[in-house]
């Protein structure tokens, strides 16, 4: 018994980064107080449905200065005045695939952290949001932990 215990940790150890990855992410995970980063979103689907769309939504205090699609895709942003404050990516990725989309940004200039609102359509109308779990906890993948210096 204790040995069968021992395999199905194991198998759950293993299983678990692959979990983690398994949604909307953006990286870097760690960036500098008003440094001008590339940030990279990827878009994954691991289900049986493909994603149609993802969107971000823009924290205060980042400016985003450049935009990236995959070559025939389409990205769409609303503005307040002339910030971007979010961004939605319209992609076809089919089950089992990933696209990586990316951007640059200027970080604020203080604060700990930024905590991006990233959300995940899908083709079958159905919509996931990947900023906070299902306890209310903001996750992990979709925060860039700012500093003074790397």
């Amino acid at each position: 018994m204790r040995i069968r215990l021992l395999g199905v940790a194991a198998v759950a150890f293993v299983s678990m980064p692959a979990l983690l990855l398994a949604h909307v992410s953006i990286t870097p995970r760690a960036s500098i107080h008003g440094a001008t980063e590339k940030y990279t979103v990827r878009i994954p689907s691991e289900g049986k449905v493909a994603t149609v769309a993802a969107e971000m939504d823009v924290p205060e205090g980042v400016i985003v200065e450049v935009l990236q699609s995959p070559m025939g895709w389409k990205h769409e942003v609303k503005r307040a005045d002339d910030r971007i404050v979010s961004v939605v990516w319209h992609v076809n990725v089919p089950p089992g695939e990933f696209v990586d989309v990316a951007f640059v940004a200027r970080n604020p200039r203080q604060g700990a952290r930024i905590v991006w609102g990233l959300r995940q359509k899908f083709a079958d109308g159905t919509m996931e949001n990947w900023t906070v779990d299902a306890k209310g906890q903001t996750r992990p993948t979709a925060v860039t932990q700012l500093s003074a210096t790397r």
